[in-house]
C-alpha cells in the first residue's frame, strides 16, 4: 500500500447509501472520444514496486470509449447530491482521513492517527463539503476535484450520471496520451526545461512542501497542460478510482495516477503505469475519480 494513500477503513465494507434517486441523468457533455487501439501496458521500470504488479509489459487492446478530460469536480458532485440526497460513506461513518498539516491544531490533537502513517488524521465531521473537517468548505474550490469519495460513492455517482468508472487498461491508455512506454503523460522527464507538469510533493515528506508546482493540496482540474488526448492531471493531484480489483483476493479496488502527496523518495506512483489499491469504502483528502462512457462502434 502506498504511504501517500490513507490506511484502509477497518471493519466490513459498508453498502453505499443511494439516497432518493429520481432517475439516471446522462452527464456526458464534454467527454473526449478516444480511438480504440493496441498499446503496451505496464512497466518493468526498476523504480516500480513488485508488489503492485505493474508488469510485465503486455500488449492490450481497448475498444473506443469516451473519457472525461477532468476529474469530477466539487461543483459536479454537488449536482448529484442535490438531485438525489446521496450521503457519502465518509458522512455515514462520521469521519475520513485528512492530511495532518491541513487539520487545525485543536482538531488535530483529538483526531486519531494510524501508527504506520501518522501524517494522516481520522477527522470526525470531515467529508467532501468540509474536506478539512468542521469549519472548512469548498466554496473557493468548485473547480477542484471532489475528494473524500469512496469507490462505492463513485459508483453511485456513475449510476446517476449514466457513465462508469474506467477499466485500468482504459485509464492507462488514455493517460499515456498516445505515447509508448513513457514514464509520464508528457514523456520521461519529470520537469522538462524546469517546468512543472503535475501537482505532487516537493521538499521532504511529510514535514516540508516547497509547493514549487504552485499547490499544497488539490489543484483545479484544468491545472497544467493536457496530454496528447486532451486529458488533464492523470499524474498527481488526486488518486483516481478505477472499475477493477487491485489484488487477486478482491479486497482492494485499483487506483491510478498518484496525488499531491506523492514524492520520489518513497512513492513515485504518479508514473502512468503505477497502481495501488484500497478498500471500496475508504476515502481521503487525496482520492477522487473521473468517468468514462461507451461509444457506438
Amino acid at each position: 500500500m502506498s504511504e501517500c494513500c490513507p490506511p484502509s477503513r477497518s471493519g466490513p465494507v459498508a453498502e453505499a447509501s443511494r439516497g432518493t434517486n429520481p432517475g439516471t441523468t446522462h452527464v456526458t457533455d464534454g467527454l473526449i472520444t478516444v480511438p480504440g487501439g493496441t498499446f503496451r501496458m505496464g512497466t518493468e521500470d526498476a523504480d516500480g514496486f513488485p508488489d503492485d504488479r505493474e508488469g510485465p509489459i503486455r500488449e492490450v487492446t481497448v475498444a473506443p470509449f469516451a473519457i472525461d478530460p477532468f476529474c469530477v469536480t466539487n461543483a459536479r458532485f454537488a449536482e448529484f447530491v442535490d438531485a438525489t440526497g446521496y450521503r457519502t460513506e465518509a458522512e455515514k461513518f462520521g469521519w475520513t482521513y485528512v492530511f495532518a498539516r491541513f487539520v487545525p491544531a485543536e482538531l488535530r490533537k483529538r483526531s486519531p492517527r494510524p501508527e504506520q502513517t501518522p501524517w494522516w488524521c481520522a477527522v470526525g465531521g470531515a467529508y467532501w463539503r468540509a474536506p478539512e473537517g468542521p469549519g472548512s468548505d469548498v466554496e473557493a474550490r468548485q473547480d477542484h476535484p471532489v475528494v473524500h469519495v469512496s469507490w462505492n460513492d463513485a459508483v453511485a455517482y456513475c449510476a446517476w450520471a449514466g457513465v462508469r468508472l474506467p477499466t485500468e487498461a482504459e485509464w492507462e491508455y488514455a493517460a499515456r496520451g498516445g505515447l509508448d512506454q513513457m514514464r509520464y503523460p508528457w514523456g520521461d522527464e519529470l520537469t522538462p526545461d524546469g517546468e512543472h507538469r503535475c501537482n505532487i510533493w516537493q521538499g521532504r515528506f511529510p514535514v516540508r512542501n516547497t509547493e514549487d508546482d504552485g499547490y499544497a493540496g488539490t489543484a483545479p482540474v484544468d491545472a497544467f497542460r493536457p496530454n496528447g488526448f486532451g486529458l488533464y492531471n492523470t499524474s498527481g493531484n488526486v488518486w483516481e478510482w478505477t472499475a477493477e480489483w487491485f489484488d487477486p483476493d478482491r479486497t482492494n479496488r485499483a487506483m491510478r495516477g498518484g496525488s499531491y502527496l506523492c514524492h520520489d523518495s518513497y512513492c513515485n506512483r504518479y508514473r502512468v503505469a503505477a497502481r495501488t489499491g484500497n478498500t471500496p469504502d475508504s476515502s481521503s483528502g487525496n482520492l477522487g475519480f473521473r468517468v468514462v462512457a461507451d461509444v457506438s462502434r
